[in-house]
């Protein structure tokens, strides 16, 4: 067998887990897997704050949606058009005169 069959098949066998400098190997497989981990647990974290993200701006758009139907809605109140519907509706009728200004003086 040549030497780099020999490579190949021992790499397959799994042999450099189990030969004299296996501690060096085992240090570095410990420690990708502990990388890998720690990727992964990150990976997951960003995710679940992206969906937070994406919920929040949906939430905040129907909250501004419902933010600009009821200022809507109070504009329309506030018009004088229908405080005069409202208003007659209860039986008061505008002026027909304008109001007159009242002056009150104090004397010492």
């Amino acid at each position: 067998m040549s030497k780099v069959k020999k490579g190949v098949y021992d790499f397959l066998r799994g042999s450099f887990l189990t030969d004299e400098a296996a501690f060096k190997n085992w240090r570095i497989i410990i420690f990708v897997v502990v990388l890998l981990l720690i990727m992964i647990t990150s990976a997951h974290k960003a995710e679940r704050k992206v969906i937070q993200i994406s919920k929040l701006n949906k939430e905040k758009r129907e909250l501004r949606a419902v933010y600009v139907d009821t200022g809507t809605i109070l504009m329309r109140m506030k018009m004088e058009s229908s405080i005069r519907e409202k208003a007659k509706a209860r039986g008061l009728e505008p002026l027909k005169s304008p109001p007159k200004k009242i002056k009150v003086t104090i004397k010492d």
